[in-house]
């Protein structure tokens, strides 16, 4: 599969067949997504297999706010917390602020990893969906993750048990200006 290949054809997907994800194909997902780049290569984000019960709880109680998510969730075999080391990216070695943008970088390095993660699971057939409507705080404690993490994205992941048709896009004239 070409890299256009994985973009064009990658779809996300919330409905999921119960057969569940061999740990040693998502670990070389991770070894793929490793590669991902990163604010100085600080190489912040993190990533927590949830199966079970646990997977169930979070669905439960951290999805309050879109329980849609909640119900996508339940129906994955596995949920991936996308987290973060806080206060490493966008900072210099004296603490202070390297850009205007403050810590925020972070987050443009959990969107990359997290769409990478998505397409190196596509590319193995595995489905997923990015959620950002969550309890991060909730998931955090249920987490048990130490203070220093902050859970910034969850996707559940499965083999599809749907073919979603792609949406439209917008032309190139719209998303590309020249100047």
């Amino acid at each position: 599969m070409t890299a256009k290949e994985c973009i064009q054809g990658r779809r996300s997907i919330r409905k999921f067949t119960s057969q569940p994800i061999d740990h040693a194909l998502l670990e070389e997902i991770i070894g793929t997504v490793s590669h991902v780049p990163s604010w100085k290569h600080t190489q912040i984000v993190r990533y927590i297999a949830i199966e079970g019960k646990m997977k169930d709880t979070i669905a439960d109680e951290c999805t309050g706010a879109y329980p849609k998510n909640g119900e996508i969730i339940r129906n994955a075999p596995m949920l991936i917390a996308v987290a973060v080391i806080k206060n490493r990216c966008g900072f210099e070695r004296d603490g202070s602020y390297s850009t205007h943008r403050g810590d925020s970088w972070q987050m443009f390095d959990a969107g990359i990893a997290s769409q990478t993660f998505c397409l190196a699971a596509y590319e193995h057939g595995i489905g997923s969906v990015i959620q950002g409507i969550f309890d991060d705080k909730k998931a955090a404690g249920l987490l048990s993750l130490p203070e220093d993490r902050e859970v910034v994205a969850l996707i559940p992941i499965g083999y599809p048990d749907e073919e979603p048709a792609a949406l439209k896009r917008k032309a190139v004239d719209d998303l590309l200006t020249y100047m």
